[in-house]
């Protein structure tokens, strides 16, 4: 195995497989992000003459070529190489002689490292900001449509207040708001440049942090060298809690409509291509898709404690255990992006049943505002609630099927208007 910093002997073969685990797999994420960086370290290099502007001429070229590699597919990494930062050393120094060598001067993999994975988190969170608007305006649109479809609330599981499909809808919008809060703090902690901070004492080269920081995109630097050390675990932790959070909406919202779809409810149906069927009842569809939804977005919630596990008592500076931080997060944020996309899919073929309430079972969801009208015509609420309620057990309750709620949120005054322009707010902020 080709590793650039060996200092002679050799490893044990055991011993290489199990340090490596799948960081090549891992790796490959962040390879785009690997070459950047290391367009904008050398260009620093040659600000500060530790490499010729003609070496930065050749170094930026052949740089910009393994950039069109990986981008194309063309770009591999096999098993001789640790890792992708070993890769793209070699590559260059294979092409273009001793002066691929210099191009590590004045950064520690470490740093590297830590600067490749804010770069990837950063792409993958701008992705999530763009999947999260298109459910929320898809939510919206649906809250907007059915605003006038009324459908039982519950509280303990139990029919409780009437409710409807536009308040439903809008709910779940308006919970992505927050969701949407948590990526963005994610982001501003992602978004801090650690390149030069080495293995976390800095070096004695006059290093120009802030060219590397604007270079990269980044707003502003980790100042503090060994901060950035510190930081290991922190930028993924706070990734994992951003994405618990989306998990644990749509785990709901997938909860919700596995209920609605049973045939004891019928509230909602998606077509039949959309479910499945089962092997031995020709009567059955199944959930299944909100199901692994919702799954999906249990294990989802774990992640961040497996981080917090992993990076619990490390005391510091770097730790190998930093590693196997990426085989946890990492497929964590495909798995939320496949579940967006197919929550949203899903949306897009959902069928509400307008006629919900014609069922006698749901007249009881009608109890408050006979007890609310009643008070409004003077009558004490504790002796309206008992009237009300004597009513229902001697099977005497007519209700009056219809609701005059006009208070912001609710279902005769959703505000969706407002909701929107919560979420334009945030979405502001993070532009």
């Amino acid at each position: 195995m080709s590793t650039l910093w060996k200092k002679g002997g050799f490893s044990d073969k055991m011993v290489d497989s199990f340090t490596v685990g799948k960081d090549r797999e891992m790796d490959m994420r962040l390879a785009k992000f690997d070459v950047l960086g290391s367009l904008a370290h050398i260009k620093m290099l040659e600000s500060i003459s530790l490499i010729s502007e003609d070496e930065l001429i050749l170094l930026t070229n052949e740089l910009k070529k393994i950039l069109a590699e990986i981008e194309s597919g063309q770009f591999s990494l096999g098993d001789d190489v640790e890792d992708i930062h070993s890769r793209i050393e070699l590559m260059l120094t294979e092409r273009v002689g001793d002066a691929g060598k210099k191009i590590h001067s004045g950064r520690s993999r470490n740093d590297q490292v830590l600067t490749d994975i804010k770069l990837y988190l950063k792409h993958e969170l701008g992705l999530f900001k763009e999947e999260i608007k298109e459910l929320f305006n898809l939510l919206m649109a649906l809250s907007e449509s059915y605003s006038d479809v009324l459908m039982p609330g519950y509280t303990h599981l139990q029919v409780a207040m009437p409710s409807s499909f536009g308040l439903w809808f809008g709910a779940y919008a308006e919970s992505l708001v927050d969701d949407i809060t948590m990526l963005r703090a994610a982001y501003v902690i992602a978004d801090q440049n650690p390149l030069g901070s080495a293995a976390g004492y800095g070096n004695s080269f006059p290093l120009n942090r802030g060219m590397t920081t604007e270079d990269l995109g980044f707003s502003e630097m980790v100042v503090n060298s060994l901060s950035a050390q510190l930081g290991r675990g922190k930028t993924e932790k706070s990734v994992a809690f951003a994405l618990s959070s989306i998990a644990s909406t749509l785990n709901r919202l997938s909860s919700d409509i596995i209920l609605f779809m049973c045939s004891n409810f019928g509230f909602v149906s998606f077509p039949d291509s959309l479910t499945t069927g089962s092997s031995i009842m020709p009567h059955k569809r199944n959930p299944d898709v909100w199901e692994i939804i919702r799954g999906k977005c249990n294990l989802v919630a774990s992640v961040p404690y497996e981080i917090a596990m992993l990076t619990t008592n490390l005391t510091q500076g770097y730790h190998r255990d930093f590693q196997l931080l990426k085989e946890v997060l990492f497929p964590s944020l495909d798995s939320m992006h496949d579940v967006i996309k197919m929550t949203i899919f899903m949306l897009r073929h959902i069928s509400v049943n307008r006629d919900i309430l014609d069922n006698p079972t749901y007249d009881t969801l009608f109890t408050v505002e006979e007890v609310n009208r009643l008070v409004k015509e003077g009558v004490p609420f504790r002796e309206a609630y008992k009237e009300v309620g004597f009513q229902v057990i001697n099977g005497s309750f007519v209700p009056e099927k219809k609701v005059t709620h006009t208070h912001e949120g609710s279902i005769g005054n959703l505000c969706n208007k407002e909701i929107k322009a919560k979420m334009d707010r945030v979405l502001d902020a993070w532009s």
